[in-house]
């Protein structure tokens, strides 16, 4: 039997893998390009820009598959350690709090 974690991870390897829909699928229906990206874009710079590499702007499809799919991992490589670090913290709180109360008690 599958666990809730595995399933969840499963679902998040199979949306990696699905990213570059995002690059074929605008272009298919000439959607353009997502409504945000050209209203911030002078707000910040990211890290991947266009999720893709620095000189890889000529490169083929294969080439920005590819990096769609980096793109895809660091972001939840960080949105994974962000829930990390605040699950650790609420956790960490309720425990203290356990102790606390024992030594009250």
């Amino acid at each position: 039997m599958m666990t809730l974690a595995r399933k969840l991870w499963l679902g998040i390897f199979v949306l990696i893998i699905l990213t570059p829909l995002g690059l074929i699928l605008p272009d298919y229906f000439k959607a353009g390009d997502a409504w945000g990206e050209k209203k911030i874009l002078t707000l910040w710079n990211a890290p991947l820009p266009d999720y893709s590499f620095k000189g890889w702007e000529g490169r083929g499809i294969v080439h920005l598959s590819f990096a769609y799919m980096v793109a895809a991992v660091v972001g939840i490589a960080v949105i994974t350690g962000i829930v990390f670090i605040i699950g650790r913290l609420l956790t960490s709180d309720k425990s203290a709090d356990k102790q606390v109360r024992g030594k009250i008690d």
